[in-house]
This record gives structure tokens, sequence and C-alpha cells, in this order.
């Protein structure tokens, strides 16, 4: 039986984590998990789970909690603390790291520098540390197994092939709801339009990287470090049925694919339980229904942030980590209405414009990166 720390168990990555888990109780049981401000979610999963240790963010929150879940044996933490002893939890064989953003990025380095085998989610732990990362990875001889539906297809389809055959890797995206919007509108786009997403139903700051394509711009990134593949080898194609997971090609020009029905249980399965497959609850793919399958070019017109990625991983050290610091505030002032939609790529061009790269010796200096990145974005807006 495998046990499970899940950090980030009130996202979506999370929730479709332990409806897995739920399904297969002879396989799976939960050592620790954590969350942000969903309280009354997070309580009902320490009913239903019973783990040993759940964290929050605050103290506040934390005391909260334990009025919600008194009587249950589970230890409540807080903080940066807290998390990683989540992810550190001696019991646990796996981490599944599904915290967003770059504040997934500390525990996610301590369950690996505690021997735990990590099922990836959290795409800024390799975009703003990769070397390090990988690096630690192997140091530890842990397992990293991604998560993300692309990644996962792509493990999938260079399963039984020689890397040295590869000619490139083809990550595909949705285009989110702006693939055919006009562009002289994307500037007036309201709040709700952005996070209207055609396929997939996720958190809103990843919804939002998805409207932008700067959710695929991390995940070339992510991409590159996980396969060891140079981003100039790693290309990207707008489908919007999003059935079509992602591409391998190969040099006799074959080309691999997974295919599958757009919902994330497939990938979190196949990451917990690899070799093995068991059943996901995904229902199955008939390509009679589906009828088409369409494949496009991205603008970068109408999607400067996925230029900006390609940027910032040619730019190299600590620039991937200060875009994604940009994007993150950007973000933010975008779904509290201060700036508009097309705003969130201009503060990531401009900070990114005033950041001379700088080498990454230690994950303190990527911290000190994503701090100044931050500062600089905020700047940005305030002014």
């Amino acid at each position: 039986m495998k046990v499970l720390s899940i950090l980030g168990s009130t996202g979506s990555i999370g929730v479709s984590t332990l409806e897995v888990v739920a399904s297969h109780r002879d396989k799976f049981s939960i050592a620790a998990l954590t969350g942000g401000r969903n309280l009354e979610l997070l309580s009902r999963q320490i009913k239903e789970f019973s783990p040993r240790i759940a964290a929050v963010i605050s103290e506040e929150s934390a005391e909260k909690l334990r009025k919600m879940v008194r009587g249950t044996k589970t230890e409540i933490l807080h903080g940066v603390p807290g998390m990683i002893a989540a992810a550190c939890a001696e019991e646990a064989t796996m981490v599944v790291a599904a915290i967003v953003g770059a504040a997934g990025l500390v525990p996610t380095v301590a369950a690996i520098k505690s021997g735990k085998d990590v099922a990836l989610a959290n795409k800024e732990t390799l975009v703003t540390a990769g070397r390090l990362i990988m690096d630690l990875v192997k140091e530890k001889g842990i397992s990293l197994y991604p998560v993300d539906s692309e990644h996962s297809a792509v493990f999938q389809s260079l399963l039984g092939h020689r890397n040295d055959d590869v000619k490139r890797i083809i990550l595909t995206a949705s285009g989110g709801p702006f693939f055919q919007y006009p562009q002289e509108k994307l500037s007036e786009v309201s709040i709700e339009d952005a996070l209207n997403h055609p396929n997939w139903s996720m958190g809103r700051k990843i919804t939002i990287d998805s409207a932008t394509m700067m959710n695929k711009g991390l995940e070339v990134i992510e991409a590159s470090w996980l396969f060891e593949m140079p981003v100039e080898r790693i290309s990207v194609v707008i489908h919007p049925q999003s059935i079509v997971h992602s591409l391998v090609e190969y040099v006799d020009g074959c080309v691999m694919a997974q295919m599958g029905v757009p919902d994330m249980k497939a990938p979190i399965a196949y990451a917990l339980t690899y070799p093995e497959r068991v059943p996901s609850g995904v229902r199955g793919l008939d390509l009679s229904v589906v009828g088409s399958l369409t494949f496009f070019d991205p603008d970068y017109g109408r999607f400067p942030a996925l230029k900006l990625a390609y940027r910032a991983a040619g730019a190299g050290e600590s620039m991937p980590a200060v875009m994604n610091a940009a994007n993150e505030v950007a973000v933010e002032a975008f779904l509290s209405g201060r700036i508009r939609f097309m705003d969130i790529a201009s503060v990531i061009e401009k900070t990114m414009d005033a950041h001379e790269p700088r080498d990454l010796g230690t994950i303190e200096d990527v911290l000190q990166a994503d701090r100044w990145g931050r500062v600089k974005a905020r700047e940005l807006l305030s002014t």
C-alpha cells in the first residue's frame, strides 16, 4: 500500500487525487494533507481520510480547523513549517505536490530531501529551480512522476523508446476561451470571460494562465527539465478538443501521442500507480463521437505570454523564476480588477526587461529571484 502526503488537497488536483484514492482504498492511505483557505473542504477531507497531519497557511486558520475537526486524531499545523512537516511525514512513501504557484517549491524540495517519491503537479517547482531540483532528484535517487496531462502524455509516449531517437516534443494546448476571440477586443474581456475555460475545470489562477497561454509556457520549461530536452526542441500546437494530450516526434518521422477525454484523474492515477494502470473513473474515449481533431499554430500576437516563456527559458538561471513571480502578481491584479487582461503579459515583459539574470546556486537564490520579481512587478503596477 502506498501512503500519500497531498500538498494542496483542496485544489482541483488535490480533490481529484482524493477521488482516485477513495476508489482504491486497498492501494492507498493518507499520511498528510495541506490546504489553503477552504477550511470546510479540508475538514471534510480530514474526517474522511484520517491523516496524521494537516497543515494550513496561518495560525488563525489552524485554530479554526482544530475546532472543526475536534474529536479526530489529526494534528493541525500551520505555515511553512507545517507544510514541510506534511511533506516529510515519516510514514509517507509518495508526496503529491499540488500547491499552486511558487509557494509549492519549498515543501516539494523538503519532500525530495527526505527521500520521498514525488508526483509533481506543481510546474513552478521546475520552472523556477529546474537544475537544482533535477540534481537533487538524482542525488536522492527518488522518482519524479509527472501529473500534468501534457507531461504525463509525453512520459507515456517516450516509454519503450530511446531518448536519442527523439526529434522533438509537441505539447498541446486548448487555446483557452480566447483562441478565436477578436484580438482587438482582448483588452476588454472580463474576469468571468477569462475564467470560462471550454474544456478543463481548474483553479482560478491556472485558468487565467491557460487563457493567456502562460500555463503552456511554464509547461515548456518544465518539460525541458523533466525530459532533458532543449526548449528549441519543444513546440506547442493548439488543439481545441483537448483529446490529444501531447506528442513525441521521432527522427524517423513517426509520432507517438497519448489520447483521452480531458479529465485529470487519468494522469493522476497513472502517476500514483506507475507502472501499473488502475481504473481511474474516467470514461473511455469514443472517437466516433469526437468526430474530428484539429490543430493550429499559436499566435504570439494573441498570446504574448507564451513567447515570454520561451524568452525566459533562453535567458536561463534566474529569469524563469522572475517571470513566474511577475505572472503570479499580474494574475492576482487581474483577478482583483486592477488591470486588464492584456496587461498581464505587459507587466511580465517589463519585469523581465528590468532583470539581469543571475546564477542560481541554492534554493535560497531561487527564493530571492522570486522576491525580486514580485517587488518589481508590484512597483510597475503601482505606476
